[in-house]
This record gives C-alpha cells, sequence and structure tokens, in this order.
C-alpha cells in the first residue's frame, strides 16, 4: 500500500492551491457569497474572499461583493497586484502545512466543545491572543475546542475551512497567563484525530515570520506544503 508522502499533496492545480475557492466550492458552498469569477465567506463567518484568477474581470467582480471600509483577506499563490480601485492593507508571505503525522493526544487535559454559549468568552481570549481573523459566527464553521483553567477560559483551537478530504485548524491560542503549559499542543492533536477519524487530512496556515508556531507545528508533525501569499485590502474609495 503506498505511503503518502508530502509530494503527492503538490501536484499542479491541487484544491489546497486555492483553498477558499476550493472550500466556497465544496463543504462551505452554502455560504459563498456572488458567483463566478469571485467569491467570498460572509463577514460574519470569515473576512476571506477568492477570484478565478487576475484578471480584470475578476477584480470588478470582487468589488460588487465590497462595501466601503470592509477588508478581504485572500490567499494566492503569488502577491496581489490589484487595479487602482483597491487599497492593499499588507501583505505577507504564509506557509500552508499538512498534519501527516500528528500524533494522538495524551487525553491528559480535559476539554470542552465550545460554541456560540461560550462566544462572549472565545471573542474576548480572541482579542487577548490575537491568533488571526475571528467572526462572531466563525465557531459555525466547524469544530472549536478549549480548555478551561479555574473556570477560565486559557486556550482554544477549531476548525475554519473544508473542503473535499481537507480541514483547517485554526484560531489556535492560549491565554499569556496560560503560555507554556502544552495547551495549544494537545488541542490541535485532539483536532486532527477527530479530523482524520472523518477521513479528512488536517492544514492550516502560519505567517513565515511566526517562528514560534512554526516550530510547534513542526514539532507536532504538520509538514509545510507550499508558500501561500496573504492579501488584506479593500476598496481605495475606502
Amino acid at each position: 500500500m503506498h505511503a503518502h508522502t508530502i509530494a503527492d499533496y503538490q501536484t499542479l492545480n491541487h484544491p489546497l492551491d486555492h483553498v477558499i475557492w476550493s472550500a466556497l466550492h465544496a463543504r462551505h458552498a452554502e455560504l459563498a457569497l456572488g458567483s463566478y469569477p469571485a467569491l467570498r465567506y460572509p463577514p460574519a463567518y470569515a473576512p476571506f474572499a477568492a477570484m478565478a484568477d487576475v484578471s480584470a474581470a475578476s477584480y470588478t467582480a470582487l468589488a460588487g461583493l465590497l462595501v466601503p471600509h470592509e477588508r478581504v483577506a485572500l490567499f494566492t499563490m503569488q502577491p496581489l497586484t490589484p487595479p487602482a480601485e483597491f487599497h492593499i492593507e499588507f501583505q505577507k508571505p504564509m506557509v500552508q502545512m499538512l498534519g501527516l503525522a500528528v500524533p494522538d493526544p495524551t487525553g491528559q487535559l480535559p476539554l470542552e466543545s465550545l460554541g456560540l454559549a461560550q462566544l462572549d468568552e472565545m471573542l474576548a481570549l480572541i482579542e487577548i491572543a490575537k491568533p488571526g481573523p475571528f467572526s462572531a459566527r466563525t465557531p459555525e464553521l466547524g469544530a472549536y475546542l478549549g480548555v478551561r483553567i479555574d473556570g477560565r477560559l486559557a486556550a482554544m483551537a477549531g476548525e475554519r475551512m473544508r473542503l473535499d478530504g481537507y480541514t483547517e485548524i485554526s484560531a489556535v491560542c492560549a491565554h499569556p497567563d496560560y503560555r507554556g503549559r502544552g495547551l495549544p499542543a494537545e488541542l490541535i492533536k485532539t483536532l486532527a484525530q477527530s479530523i482524520r477519524a472523518r477521513g479528512d487530512i488536517p492544514f492550516l496556515h502560519v505567517l513565515r515570520e511566526n517562528e514560534t508556531a512554526l516550530g510547534l507545528y513542526r514539532k507536532l508533525g504538520f509538514i509545510e506544503r507550499r508558500p501561500i501569499d496573504l492579501t488584506v485590502m479593500g476598496l481605495a474609495s475606502s
């Protein structure tokens, strides 16, 4: 039986190359706003958008999905150079990683499922730890888990983009008061185990500059699949 390696997932035009576009055409298709050649998540779920290509028609379609003062994030294989009607807030290189060999959790931490009932606590932790985009309905995109210490939400992680065969792990964070205890690692292992049990492969995105997170993910068995460029932008007039 063929043992899969990272090379098996680096084929040309792999669905993960256009991960936002792929998710909005797969398991999150019911959330997709817009139509060809531009799609986006509802802002209450996530700030992500995607274009079929970088043609003028795609940029025009994307502009039609935005409102003044709004910013959307796009993941692309090369840095975007949008027309003058857009303003780039920032661009940064990211790493897309696959969890092909994540170990099982120890089971020594009491984890709890998180949902809308815990939204205020989740948003408060996100505000302090700043793991990345997280909106009021983000917890509806997949399973979210947390660790509570002395009644306080100390760490959390969950599932975000989902496409056929793959589920993204996101919002990995711990409160500064509880860092250094291995809480995110146990959450990631537990989510990865659950994702694998469904027949999916866990993956995630991390800023290239975040060496601490990169080190943790590598230690947990995540392997770099490819570089991804992050662009956050909006309409120039806003």
